[in-house]
This record gives C-alpha cells, structure tokens and sequence, in this order.
C-alpha cells in the first residue's frame, strides 16, 4: 500500500516518522513524505494516490492537523488518515473528530504496520481489532488495549533517514545529525506525560530500553559513511542511565566513530566517573534539567527530587570534567512569583552553564501538573489556547505585569546568566513591552552560544546562511 505522512515543517531529523517509514518499506510498502512548508500537500496527495495519510501530532499542534486533513479528504474522499504520536496517545478522544478515521496509542510500528497490512487484505472495517488502535464506527468507539513495548530495539529497522534528507537538503547537508540510543524515562516530574504513559502501559514490559552500543554505532556510521557528518547528538530523555552501557560505549564508540557528541543527563546522576566516561568517549556537552530554583517548586510541585547542591554540585564536575554543559528552566510556574524566576537566574549564574535555555511553563492537560493547574483554577481559558510555541507567553491568571515580566525575562534570561551585572537592567526591562528587538538579541546571543559552544562545527559561508537562516524559522 501508499502510505504518505504530512508534516508542517522538518526542523531536524523527527524520530517517530524515520522509524515508522523504515519499519513500512521493511514491510513492503511505500512510502512518501510531504512537508508543508515546502509544498502545497493537497497537490502532493493528489500526485501520490496514498491509500494512508498519516500525522504525527503534539499538543498543540491537533487543531492544525485536523483542519489539513479534512481538506486532504476532501480532495481524495477514500484515503485512511491515521493519527499518531503524542497527542492521540493521551487524547485518544480525538478520534471522534471529523476526518479521524484511526488513531494510534503508543509506539507505532508494529502498530502501523499491522494496520496497514490488514487494511490492505480486508478494508476499513477489519482493522477494528488491531492493538493500540482507536476507531469510531456508527457513531461508537472502538478502544484497543496497547500491544507490549517493543522489548529489543535492536530487531528495528534503522530509521529511514533518506526521507527526510531527499525533502529537506538543509538538513541532510548540515554536520550536525540527531540520533536516538534508547526509548523511555524512569522519572515521574509532574510536567511531564510519563505517568500517563507508566499507566497505559502497565503491565506491558520494561519502560526504559536501550539499543546495543553495536546497534547504535552502525548506524552512525552509515549516516557518516553517506552524509555530512562531524557531530552527533543523542536526544534520549537520559542518555546516562546505565553505568554499564555508558562504559562499553566510552570504550567503543572513540574508536569506531570518533566524533563528539551531546547528550542529556540529570544533576542527581552526575559522578565523576560518570562525567569521565563522558569525556573518554569523546562528549563535548549535555544538558541537565534546573528547572527552578525553589525547593518548594521543585521538588513538590514538579518532583525533580534533586537539591540546589546537587545542581551546583554536578556543574561543578562537569566543568572541571572539561564538558560543556547546558541547563533548562521553566518560569511562570503555578503559585511562583517573579521573585522565584529571578531566583532561578540567580542559581544559574552560580551554575555557569555554557548556555541557559529558559520556557515559560505551559500546563498540559493529562499531565499531573496540568491537572493541578487546573483543578486549582491557575488557568486563564482553556487548554486548546496551548500553542506549539512552549515559551513565548503564559496561559496562567497572572495579571498583565507578570505575563509582560515573564515574557521580557525569556528574551534576557541566558543573558543575564552569561554577564550578571546586567541583572539589574534586566528586572527595570521587565516592565516594557516584548518587541522585535529583545527576540532578536536572544536569538542572537542563543544562536552564537550553540554554534560556539554546545555543538560547534566548521561552516563555510554558504553553511553559516543556510545555519541562520534554519535557525531562525525554528520555533525553538
């Protein structure tokens, strides 16, 4: 069968739609990609025929995706959309949308790829009972249970790169390539879907998974072997959570690959063995979750359950270690005051991160926090005023002055962690409006501070355009 997957814009490599793409050619059928920002994809579908059409969606992103596959289907009245990722997984009431013909809970592949097969021997109607699918006939829902984790990642087809780097040159042509070593996060911070996830799947197999170092190494070297590549980066939640994988990795990987990579870590795991086997494989930088600087909110409200001295701790070994280290923080928290945020400021400044990247917190639903947010009436309107854009305002019932703070304190934050004395200014800017001007000197100071420091490659002057002009269209 023709299977064609719509994405709104391909910023870099996107995981979910390389596996599932390499898992359906395995399987015997065909494949293409249409990206949004690229062509108009009512022509692109008329022009493919797909018998599927399929979206990957977050939360925020559905209403979009919707709107775009009805008019998908009503260009082409017979194809099957298919919804998937993190928003039907834990909305799978969306299947009751108009133009939702199935939806998939959880890992899609063998999902898919079953649904996919039965359609095509038995049409429509006969993949009611394929696992981790949702369907609605005649006006009644159709709730499969979700099959076992895939136990052994090794056993998947590497993900199919060439379909997003044939579509998207910039990408394929950038140095930097992203990868993934392992799937799944043992923690439960409140802000997070993870307890949603622990919940759909219990019972179904070990949550955090990893490949073979082998696995994970032959695959980088195919990527290095047919595209540009100098350096990697791991976008695992926790890449550092076996001490045994990280030491046959540090091992193997120098001298098989070679490259510096980056990777995420958490300040309560951070050892000098840890951050030794790091730099002996060859790891430039990696990020840790501050988060806050409030115990209170920290460790109560997101249940991070780590200490300021552990953050201070494990910046500490990281520096001495010779790595770079980013931090992540979020702002605007339920029942945190500007105070706190300027606080949080203040705990990198001690931290000395190479780069602070800073969000306004955003309450999602299904999520314990979101809840919170909720159920304690911290919300101003609904969930759906939830954009993809995870930082540039807040939906909780501050008044005008705190939102304006919040959103001028995002622009300057990692400014402020960079040269301190500017902190004053920063708390008298906080009472002007957000303008082009505070967008673009973050940008500026976030996009010099990556390229130099978290993840530096050699580019030409054709590689610095393409670079800034990438950078910019990201959301992030």
């Amino acid at each position: 069968m023709r299977v064609l997957f719509v994405a709104q814009q391909i910023d870099y490599e996107p995981q979910g739609i390389m596996h599932l793409s390499s898992a359906l050619k395995a399987a015997g059928h065909q494949v293409e990609l249409v990206v949004v920002a690229r062509r108009e994809p009512v022509e692109a579908a008329r022009e493919f025929q797909p018998d599927v059409v399929a979206y990957s969606v977050i939360t925020g992103s559905q209403r979009y995706y919707l709107e775009l596959n009805r008019r998908i289907k009503a260009a082409l009245p017979g194809v099957f959309a298919v919804f998937g990722g993190p928003h039907p997984t834990f909305f799978p009431e969306m299947v009751e949308e108009s133009g939702v013909d199935g939806l998939c809970r959880g890992e899609g592949e063998e999902a898919l790829v079953e649904l996919v097969q039965v359609l095509s021997e038995g049409g429509p109607d006969a993949v009611l009972g394929v696992a981790n699918w949702s369907f609605q006939r005649n006006g009644e829902l159709v709730t499969n249970p979700v099959r076992p984790y895939i136990e052994d990642l090794d056993r998947l087809p590497f993900p199919d790169r060439r379909l997003i780097y044939e579509r998207e040159p910039i990408v394929a042509r950038s140095k930097i390539k992203h990868f993934i070593a392992g799937r799944g996060c043992p923690y439960d911070c409140t802000y997070c879907f993870n307890h949603s996830l622990f919940e759909l799947y219990r019972g179904k197999g070990r949550h955090f998974r990893q490949r073979s170092v082998d696995h994970v190494i032959e695959e980088i070297r195919w990527v290095r072997d047919h595209y540009p590549l100098e350096f990697v980066v791991f976008v695992d939640d926790t890449f550092v959570l076996s001490r045994t994988w990280l030491a046959e990795f540090a091992e193997k990987y120098p001298r098989q690959i070679g490259l510096p990579f980056f990777c995420n870590t958490r300040a309560n795991l951070v050892t000098e063995e840890q951050v030794r086997l790091l730099k002996e494989a060859g790891c430039h930088s990696v990020s840790m979750g501050v988060e806050t600087a409030n115990d209170r909110l920290r460790n109560d409200l997101l249940k991070r359950r780590m200490s300021k001295e552990q953050i201070l701790e494990a910046a500490r070994l990281l520096r001495e270690g010779g790595l770079h280290f980013t931090t992540t923080n979020m702002i605007g928290l339920p029942t945190s005051t500007l105070d706190d945020d300027f606080a949080t400021l203040e705990l990198n400044i001690q931290a000395r991160p190479s780069y602070a990247h800073v969000f306004i917190f955003q309450p999602y639903p299904r999520t314990e926090l979101g809840e919170f947010t909720r159920e304690h009436d911290w919300m101003a309107g609904s969930f759906d005023d939830i954009g993809e854009v995870a930082w540039d305002h807040s939906v909780l019932k501050f008044d005008a002055a705190h939102k304006r703070a919040l959103t001028v304190l995002q622009r300057f934050f990692a400014l402020g962690v960079e040269w301190p004395w500017l902190v004053p200014l920063i708390r008298r800017m906080t009472r002007l409006p957000d303008n082009r001007l505070f967008w673009l000197l973050h940008k500026l100071w976030k996009g010099w501070a990556i390229k130099n420091r978290v993840h530096p490659v050699r580019l030409n002057w054709r590689e610095i355009v393409e670079a800034v002009w990438h950078f910019m269209r990201i959301k992030s």
